[in-house]
């Protein structure tokens, strides 16, 4: 069974990251989704929302499965027998950041492989951390968050509607 993982922070996550997780999991048996736990990030959504938020926008994806991790990715990928790592590229400046994982994570275990996979051009612009400035100021948020979060986002920072 070729088993994937998709990490990230997910907070939250967006439409380009269900979109990298749509594309990856036609090209494995099984995808998992790993939530990172950095006890040194300070994240805005709790570790359970981000879980939920991701399992709310999968759309009926059969062989996705969403999880939490914490410590190393490699570490992870190994103990889910994974043979890949799919990471999303926005611009050049992700890809030097992941290159280096990329080589750090295939020198601890040289049997995982990362792919990249480049981004829709249509969010190619698009962070967690713009969406979260974002509704911080009370801006649009349809388009770049699943609809089925919108509203969790924009209570979360206590906004009822886009101006």
């Amino acid at each position: 069974m070729k088993i994937w993982i998709c990490p990230g922070s997910f907070d939250p996550v967006t439409k380009g990251h269900i979109d990298i997780i749509s594309r990856a999991c036609l090209m494995c048996d099984k995808l998992i989704v790993a939530v990172g736990e950095n006890k040194q990030k300070k994240s805005v959504f709790t570790l359970e929302e981000r879980i939920d938020f991701i399992e709310r926008s999968l759309n009926g994806m059969k062989n996705v499965e969403v999880e939490s991790f914490h410590g190393l990715l490699i570490d992870y990928a190994r103990s889910k027998n994974a043979i890949g790592i799919v990471k999303g590229l926005r611009a050049v400046s992700d890809f030097e950041y992941e290159m280096q994982m990329a080589f750090l994570n295939k020198r601890m275990d040289e049997n995982i492989e990362t792919v990249f996979l480049m981004t829709n051009m249509n969010y190619s612009f698009l962070s967690s951390s713009a969406v979260r400035e974002l509704a911080l100021h009370g801006g649009p948020i349809e388009g770049l968050v699943p609809d089925s979060i919108i509203e969790d986002v924009r209570r979360k920072y206590h906004i009822n509607s886009v101006r």
